[in-house]
């Protein structure tokens, strides 16, 4: 018979169309009963950690995430632990100079060789678009093209790449549109191997600070970045972008949003993937800009970052192997769940995915959008 707290899940579960140790893909299999109190009294991050711990499993996790959140099942449960990242956020800037460097130490650190595995050709650790790509390095390729298009990047402009990963946008815009371009980021280990890629293009890489740069730029980028600002940053970050750009010139933010303002993410995530992260909304971004930039263009193709996570875990599941004696196996479940979870948080349309162009004193006669 089924204690009472594995009948209070079940009973969350209900609308979800998900059954406890069920036949479908999406069924979660409990292995420690242990498993009902743990989530009941952490919420996420005990859901996340108990997985972690092969407390529970599930084969298709993506949809199993998918379907919690289209039956918004997390507004069903709360914990007083849950508040601490929230009353944290308002207390502190967690994203403030001091602290910046940290998502580069405990995030884009943990090992070149694992993204090299799991990434496109490139490294392009940002979602690709898959209008008409049938792979991932397809759609990486269309999606920095893109920007470029809708930069209408000519060669010899001069463009700033604030978060440039292991310099992927820096190379593409140089090879294909010779462009120059000085790219940022809070990764040493970044910097070390894009550096490595590009020895003898016209790109620039630095370990810096966003909030450091001062110097004009035809254009500017920022791929998958502004996720690790922070709303008390925000203005401060377009202040940067507006004295970095030249009046003729445009910016181009690409980044993951959501669906309404918050101050901080997933405790999950928080502690295990990104920390000091946090998405920001379009009421949030607009608010941070206003009086700044005047906005010519936004484009949203969340749906595509589904498939650029279930192709980032085929990667990582096929080259497990060559990964598994340095990482292990907490890592790799770890993984999986970020990877998963979040193709299903886009899936369910929690997560969006923007590309936003904006000019100082706008377009004359006018931006044409361009997808």
């Amino acid at each position: 018979m089924a204690s009472q707290v594995e009948q209070t899940v079940a009973k969350l579960l209900a609308g979800t169309g998900v059954t406890l140790n069920g036949s479908a893909t999406y069924d979660l299999q409990v292995h420690n009963p242990r498993f009902y109190h743990r989530v009941l009294a952490q919420g996420s991050l005990g859901f996340g950690e108990s997985y972690m711990d092969g407390w529970w499993d599930c084969d298709a996790l993506d949809e199993l995430i998918s379907r919690f959140l289209t039956a918004r099942l997390e507004k069903q449960g709360h914990s007083w632990r849950l508040l601490l990242p929230f009353l944290w956020s308002h207390l502190l800037n967690l994203q403030s100079g001091s602290r910046a460097f940290t998502i580069g130490r405990r995030h884009y650190d943990l090992g070149n060789d694992l993204y090299e595995t799991m990434l496109d050709a490139r490294m392009t650790y940002t979602c690709g678009y898959w209008q008409k790509a049938t792979t991932l390095d397809e759609a990486q390729e269309a999606k920095l093209d893109l920007v470029c298009r809708k930069l209408n990047l000519k060669r010899g402009q001069r463009v700033l790449d604030i978060g440039c990963g292991w310099g992927s946008f820096a190379g593409f815009a140089a090879e294909k549109y010779g462009a120059n371009v000085v790219g940022v980021t809070v990764s040493k280990e970044q910097v070390a191997l894009a550096k490595q890629r590009y020895p003898n293009s016209p790109v620039e890489f630095r370990l810096a600070d966003y909030r450091t740069l001062n110097e004009k730029f035809n254009h500017i980028v920022s791929l998958g970045m502004f996720e690790h600002v922070g709303v008390k940053n925000y203005r401060t970050y377009f202040q940067v972008a507006r004295r970095c750009l030249d009046d003729a010139g445009l910016f181009l933010l690409h980044t993951i949003g959501g669906n309404r303002s918050v101050h901080n993410t997933d405790p999950w995530i928080e502690k295990y993937i990104f920390p000091n992260s946090m998405l920001p909304s379009a009421a949030q971004i607009t608010a941070a800009m206003e009086g700044l930039f005047i906005m010519e263009d936004w484009h949203s193709f969340g749906t595509d970052y589904d498939k650029t996570l279930l192709a980032w875990w085929h990667n990582v599941q096929q080259h497990w192997p060559e990964l598994q004696a340095k990482y292990g196996e907490r890592f790799y479940r770890m993984w999986r769940f970020y990877l998963l979870a979040c193709a299903g948080s886009f899936r369910a349309r929690k997560n969006q995915l923007w590309q936003i162009v904006l000019s100082p004193n706008g377009v004359p006669g006018g931006y044409s959008s361009i997808r």
